[in-house]
């Protein structure tokens, strides 16, 4: 079965949200030849600018029906307005997988195809698009999210753990797997993590909290309550969890929780010290409560990732 993919492109589109994909794309090709017939389009289609200047050659809008169109995000989306040749074509145009990647979500909800359901977009996106968009149930701490035949991934590098996602919902497990070992990814991420670890990672926004994410990764085995984080940031604990909120889109303890995850899962996947002793070492203390958070973050426990990691 082949299956005709559309990548929608507009100027200033941000050009990972289409080259990710379009490479994965390309990959799962290779491994099942004549799965994908893929095409670039754009409204009258030429060469098309990104936003960094790097131009895409597009063809024009064509007609459906199509099985997926994906609707690339980036600047020009800042402009929705200009961009209604594309939410009419989307609109009129039979498509089986509506997808968007980042604020491509935009064009999808103008043209009504995520009324009433479950999305995600670009973390920096949240308050406008929600103001915008009343009738979305947006969902902005995730990587992607499906609902029913529709599609909706976070900012720029989700574009390609969502092209993987599709892979794996057209093609299987094992072509995704070969997918992402070929795009040197080292896992896709399940769509229910949050893409605001890599704020937490950077210390937020500006950077503000750097430092103590610093001191908070020396110090994962001791407990790490609000008031010690605040003390340590030189603020008084109301002051700082608002702060802290504000810069890096979660809590505190969801941070530290994070941060928990990140070094207990390098230690499961290339140590063989037990799980319990991970647990310890890193803050979580029970191992069932470590368990736990694994599932709710990577969607397997430790011991899966750890076998996974070794096959």
């Amino acid at each position: 079965m082949t299956r005709r993919l559309v990548l929608v492109i507009f100027p200033d589109f941000q050009l990972l949200d289409a080259a990710g994909p379009i490479a994965a794309f390309e990959i799962a090709e290779r491994y099942r030849p004549g799965s994908y017939v893929l095409s670039v389009q754009a409204p009258d289609g030429g060469q098309i600018a990104s936003s960094s200047g790097v131009r895409l050659t597009a063809a024009p809008l064509g007609d459906g029906p199509f099985d997926t169109v994906m609707v690339s995000g980036g600047d020009g989306t800042h402009r929705i307005s200009a961009l209604a040749d594309i939410v009419t074509w989307l609109q009129q145009t039979e498509i089986r997988r509506p997808t968007s990647v980042c604020s491509g979500a935009y064009l999808l909800a103008e043209a009504g195809l995520l009324d009433g359901r479950r999305a995600t977009t670009h973390w920096s996106r949240t308050d406008h698009f929600t103001r915008t968009y009343p009738r979305v149930k947006l969902d902005a701490d995730r990587i992607f999210i499906r609902d029913g035949d529709v599609w909706t991934s976070a900012g720029i590098t989700a574009g390609i753990d969502l092209s993987l996602a599709l892979i794996e919902d057209d093609l299987g497990a094992e072509i995704a797997r070969r997918v992402a070992q070929q795009l040197v990814v080292h896992q896709r991420r399940p769509g229910g993590q949050s893409q605001f670890s890599a704020l937490v990672d950077l210390g937020g926004r500006t950077g503000r909290f750097a430092d103590l994410m610093d001191w908070i990764r020396a110090h994962l085995a001791e407990t790490l309550t609000v008031e010690r984080l605040a003390e340590q940031a030189a603020m008084s604990p109301r002051n700082f969890a608002r702060a802290f909120t504000a810069e890096t889109g979660t809590t505190p303890a969801k941070a530290v929780e994070r941060l928990r995850l990140e070094a207990a899962r390098t230690a499961v996947e290339t140590g063989h010290a037990p799980v319990d002793h991970i647990a310890e070492t890193v803050g979580f203390g029970d191992p069932e409560r470590m368990r736990r958070a694994f599932l709710r973050a990577f969607g397997l426990p430790p011991q899966a990732l750890r076998r996974a990691a070794r096959g």
